[in-house]
């Protein structure tokens, strides 16, 4: 018989999966980021995410595991984000996302089409071009965005003169863009998908990029493609699962034709299901969990971007369709506030020196224990803002 499930089911599953029930000991901290791989735009964002999933985290941590012990590493992943993962996670939300044929790049780098038209490039020429000149670009050096696509545009224009016939150094009106550094920039969204560039933690100022090899002292380790591509399916079903592939295809910024060709590598490993009486699929392994989630207790404040925020079956996480356009946005998302794993409104921060004040506006009346757990939540995400003490305020 086919199993049936409903949100309940989803919800719990999801939240166990992604270490919202049962936070995971400190010593899995690379583990737990490269479970899903943790969104890290805005800035900040990926250590408040771990710390909600990790007992006794704090910034600190966080800093030593990407700059010192280099166990974390950034990179441009999932939907042309930046992300922060283990080191040996890399090569899953790298490779297991590389284009394979013209449509999936030009998919992956939707924007560049005026761009590419100009110079008479494919998606793909663009995208080797720009790799070939990330090595003489960055080596021994840690650039901006904005100096890297400098760096870049001099060095393609240098090994391809042929792109000297159209408007390669003319401005094209995206910021103080020319033709040419704009469409390296566009290329570098899947460039760096080839691991060989990542982001330097960043301090004041922009966040630097630098050659992955050069940063951590050693090349990340290496996926077989196909392999990688199976096992992103993988994480990804075991922590939005039930799913279907157009939804994994949006989670992971895919085209719909490149997602069903990595469906396909784990069709001995997939059930169907029924969830809200339609079509899904689950990993074979995680039926009964799905059937028997755990229930998650107290509160935790999820920053904007999380990844249990990145399921795209929001109606699964959140009924109410006007509380659902306050949670996802078009831009500004807000935090959301969990309460024994409901979503139970949103919050806003503020911060003043060294004093965060969080907004929060609940969708119904919170209970006293619910409040109180909200203020404790709150003290404890204030260092992951650079606070020292935390106020929260009620909206009506």
């Amino acid at each position: 018989m086919m199993l049936r499930l409903n949100e309940g089911h989803a919800r719990g599953f999801r939240l166990a999966r992604q270490r919202l029930v049962r936070p995971a000991p400190l010593g899995a901290l690379p583990g737990v980021a490269g479970a899903t791989a943790i969104q890290h735009s805005p800035p900040g964002s990926a250590a408040q995410s771990l710390h909600v999933r990790l007992d006794g985290l704090t910034p600190e941590h966080v800093s030593a595991a990407l700059t010192r012990d280099k166990t974390l590493a950034q990179v441009w992943s999932l939907r042309g984000a930046p992300h922060v993962m283990g080191v040996a996670d890399v090569g899953v939300f790298t490779t297991g996302l590389l284009p394979d044929d013209e449509d999936s790049c030009r998919h992956f780098i939707q924007g560049a089409e005026r761009h590419l038209a100009a110079f008479g490039l494919s998606a793909s020429a663009a995208v080797q071009h720009t790799l070939e000149a990330l090595g003489p670009a960055l080596d021994g050096r840690a650039l901006t965005k904005d100096e890297l696509g400098v760096a870049l545009a001099e060095q393609v224009t240098t090994r391809v003169p042929e792109t000297r016939q159209g408007p390669w150094e003319e401005p094209d009106g995206l910021g103080r863009n020319t033709h040419g550094q704009s469409l390296v920039r566009y290329a570098l969204y899947v460039a760096g998908l080839y691991g060989t560039v990542c982001f330097v933690p960043e301090g004041p100022g922009a966040a630097r990029f630098a050659l992955t090899e050069q940063w951590l002292g050693a090349p990340a380790p290496a996926w077989d493609l196909r392999l990688a591509r199976a096992e992103l399916l993988r994480r990804y079903l075991r922590c939005h699962a039930p799913a279907t592939l157009r939804e994994f295809a949006a989670w992971s910024g895919v085209s719909p034709a490149y997602a069903s060709r990595s469906w396909e590598l784990l069709a001995g490993e997939l059930t169907e299901v029924r969830y809200r009486d339609t079509p899904a699929w689950v990993l074979s392994a995680d039926t009964d969990l799905l059937a028997d989630p755990p229930q998650a207790t107290g509160v935790r404040l999820l920053p904007p971007y999380d990844p249990y925020l990145a399921t795209q079956d929001r109606t699964g996480l959140l009924p109410g369709p006007a509380s659902r356009r306050k949670v996802w946005r078009t831009v500004g998302n807000p935090g959301v506030v969990l309460v024994d794993g409901e979503i139970a409104g949103l919050w806003r921060p503020r911060k003043q020196g060294r004093r965060l004040t969080l907004r929060v506006e609940p969708f119904a009346p919170l209970s006293p224990t619910a409040k109180a757990d909200i203020n404790d939540a709150a003290d404890a995400l204030a260092p992951f803002r650079g606070a020292a003490t935390a106020t929260v305020t009620l909206d009506p």
